[in-house]
C-alpha cells in the first residue's frame, strides 16, 4: 500500500482525520497527481442501496467525479455477507463463480455549491449514483450492519414518527 501512496488512518482517532484531510488538500492541489480513489460509504453492503456518505471527503473541496457500480448476480454475487459467510467461505464463493460482472458509469463531475455544507454536497452526489444504478438512497450509516444503532439515532425517528402519527 505505502508504493500506491495510500492514506491509511483510524477513523475514531481526531487526528488522523485531520491528517488525512490536510494530505488529501495537498493531493488535489498538486495538478501533477492522478485524482484520488475514495468510497465515501465507508463498507460494501447488498447492491441495493446507497448507504450515508461520510462527509469528510467532501469537506476538502475539488472535483468530484462520481462513479456509480452495481454488480449484476446472475453469474456470482461480488457482496460477502460477513455475519453469514466466513471470509474462506466467501473467497471460495468468489472464486467458483462463472463471473463477477458489474456495471460501471463514469458521471459528470460535480462541484460544491456556495451555499452548500459537505453533508448536503455528499447527499447531492450520493442521490446521483443511486439514481443511475437503479439503487435505493438510505440515509443511515453503512456500519450499522455490524453495530447496535445509536439511542439518539432510535429516539429522531421516534419523534419524526410521532409527528406523522
Amino acid at each position: 500500500m505505502q508504493t500506491t501512496q495510500h492514506v491509511l488512518f483510524e477513523r475514531s482517532e481526531m487526528k488522523d482525520r485531520h491528517l488525512v484531510r490536510k494530505k488529501i488538500r495537498e493531493h488535489i492541489a498538486d495538478k501533477a497527481k492522478l485524482p484520488i480513489l475514495i468510497f465515501p460509504e465507508g463498507t460494501c453492503i447488498n447492491n441495493t442501496s446507497v448507504m450515508m456518505f461520510k462527509k469528510g471527503s467532501f469537506e476538502v473541496g475539488g472535483t468530484i467525479h462520481p462513479v456509480a457500480i452495481k454488480y449484476d448476480p446472475r453469474f456470482g454475487d461480488a457482496f460477502w455477507n460477513s455475519t453469514k459467510y466466513s471470509m474462506m467461505t466467501y473467497i471460495f464463493n468468489l472464486m467458483t463463480s462463472w463471473a463477477i460482472v458489474c456495471n460501471v458509469w463514469y458521471l459528470p463531475p460535480m462541484v460544491k455549491e456556495e451555499q452548500e455544507d459537505a453533508v448536503h454536497f455528499a447527499n447531492r452526489v450520493k442521490a446521483v449514483i443511486a439514481a443511475q444504478g437503479g439503487m435505493s438512497v438510505l440515509p443511515w450509516d453503512g456500519g450499522l450492519k455490524r453495530k447496535k444503532v445509536k439511542e439518539s439515532f432510535k429516539e429522531e425517528q421516534q419523534k419524526k414518527y410521532c409527528q406523522i402519527v
